[in-house]
């Protein structure tokens, strides 16, 4: 991925996964949902140590990817539990522990409509 270059989803998923690695974010899944009939082609779910943790990780996924000329289409961060963020092919929803086990997004998403993406370390 170049500087102010619009990434393909897949590089696109690939730098949402490192950066959340890069900022301590935990079990970062990322899921291939192309051509499934969902929103995006890739998910990314990631936990955060905490709500605060979680919108730091907004903060620097803001900081680092409109950099590269990446569009935000839509950010719901109501709740430092859960944030969601569309990047439009790819959606990342960044979770505390409780609320990601309580809800188990990746689960009904591998089940329904894909299957975790072979990423990169």
């Amino acid at each position: 991925m170049t500087e102010n270059s619009l990434p393909n989803a897949q590089n696109l998923a690939q730098a949402v996964k490192d950066i959340l690695d890069s900022k301590k974010a935990e079990s970062i899944e990322v899921i291939d949902v192309a051509n499934k009939g969902y929103l995006s082609q890739f998910v990314v779910v990631a936990t955060a140590m905490a709500g605060k943790h979680a919108l730091s990780l907004l903060h620097y996924l803001k900081e680092d990817l409109k950099a590269k000329g990446v569009r935000f289409y839509a950010i719901d961060e109501e709740s430092e539990d859960w944030i969601i963020i569309d990047l439009g092919e790819v959606i990342v929803h960044i979770f505390t522990e409780n609320h990601r086990k309580k809800y188990n997004i990746e689960e009904f998403l591998i089940k329904t409509f894909g299957e975790v993406a072979n990423t990169q370390a």
